[in-house]
């Protein structure tokens, strides 16, 4: 995760579920995410795919209109690119495993844009595939922004964060301080 509202998103939702899969909808505090959102969104998990239900004004900005309500899937212009987060939000639901995505977008007016999204999954009212939590942001606020929207994005890298497998550092076993040693192995030319 290189974008600062992915890690903040990330390090609350994975504060929140401690051991579990992941956290309630209800013990989400916007005011802990304060500083990432702008750039946060709770999907929910509609017949027709997830759904907006709601969205930071930054990332309202870079779409350029209001996202409350509209599939989340409508974001990318191609049916393929619909079907492959189609099945990205499927997976992050059935496996109740994260995604973080590399994403490259251009603007209205051919700018290049470079995004990462996050997706993260929560149960609602003890519902698993009900809602999802995610965070939409560029490295560094465009300079466009206010000026021109996004018209295209595709991703270009994916990282599944699996459940059981954490990113918080494990701790390492103290070592003695001992020289460097050389050491020989067996091989090469014959």
């Amino acid at each position: 995760m290189k974008n600062t509202s992915t890690r903040l998103v990330f390090d609350y939702w994975d504060a929140l579920r401690g051991e579990r899969a992941a956290p309630e909808r209800g013990e989400i505090e916007p005011g802990a995410l304060r500083h990432a959102l702008a750039d946060t969104f709770v999907l929910e998990n509609e017949p027709i795919g997830p759904v907006f239900r709601l969205a930071g004004t930054r990332l309202c900005a870079l779409i350029g209109h209001e996202l409350r309500g509209r599939a989340f899937t409508a974001l990318w212009p191609d049916v393929e690119s619909q079907a492959e987060m189609r099945r990205l939000t499927q997976t992050v639901m059935d496996e109740s495993a994260g995604a973080v995505a590399g994403l490259a977008g251009e603007t209205h007016s051919g700018a290049p844009a470079y995004l990462e999204l996050l997706l993260l999954p929560l149960r609602y009212r003890g519902r698993t595939h009900a809602r999802m939590l995610g965070a939409l942001s560029a490295a560094t606020t465009p300079e466009w922004l206010g000026l021109d929207t996004l018209e295209s994005m595709r991703m270009i890298s994916l990282r599944m964060l699996w459940p059981g497998v954490g990113l918080r550092p494990q701790p390492q076993p103290a070592m003695r301080s001992q020289p460097p040693k050389f050491m020989v192995l067996p091989g090469g030319r014959a």
